[in-house]
């Protein structure tokens, strides 16, 4: 089976929970972008969308998500660019490299306020270890035999981690909650 994550393959290790944060770097082998976080990050998974950035010959991605006022561009910013405009989450790339630094949400939306990293762009260990897997079923569309997917899964299911082929339930009760504030249908002071 290819490669599922570096940080799952072999096992995951577990988070430290004082964990404070750290440096992401692209993989430029000079002039790095440096992302600092003064944050670990929350609802760490497995992405299998075709939008996040993943390891090279890796199936899916692990992303994480901090509060906006935890990220900083701490190097070579200006090397940074916006993969796709038009997605809900802008992706910021080296534009070097093709890293993915961060996605910020710049638009209406549930998750506004928080952004996604990939911790595994850090050289300090303690980050919040992958608590699920998303959007499984997503690698098919990406040109992944349907008829392997139940490996895939039972992988997962392995290291501990329950797959959706959306988002957790305690995330997608948190969009739903949002939406329903946004139309009315549920008080804002939840």
């Amino acid at each position: 089976m290819p490669s599922i994550h570096p940080l799952i393959d072999n096992g995951i290790t577990k988070g430290d929970e004082h964990f404070k944060g750290g440096k992401l770097y692209c993989h430029c082998p000079s002039n790095k972008v440096e992302v600092t976080l003064s944050s670990n990050v929350a609802h760490n998974h497995a992405c299998g969308c075709s939008k996040c950035w993943k390891p090279k010959g890796a199936l899916f991605s692990v992303v994480g998500v901090v509060p906006v006022d935890a990220l900083s561009v701490t190097a070579n910013g200006n090397k940074l660019h916006v993969v796709d405009s038009s997605a809900a989450i802008q992706r910021n790339a080296c534009k070097d490299c093709g890293v993915h630094l961060f996605g910020r949400i710049v638009n209406d939306h549930p998750f506004k306020g928080l952004d996604f990293v990939h911790v595994e762009l850090s050289d300090s260990k303690g980050w919040q270890e992958p608590q699920f897997a998303a959007f499984v079923s997503s690698i098919i569309e990406q040109g992944f035999p349907p008829n392997q997917i139940d490996a895939v899964r039972e992988k997962f299911r392995k290291e501990g981690l329950q797959t959706y082929d959306v988002l957790s339930p305690t995330l997608m009760d948190l969009i739903a909650t949002y939406t329903g504030q946004k139309s009315g249908k549920l008080s804002s002071k939840l």
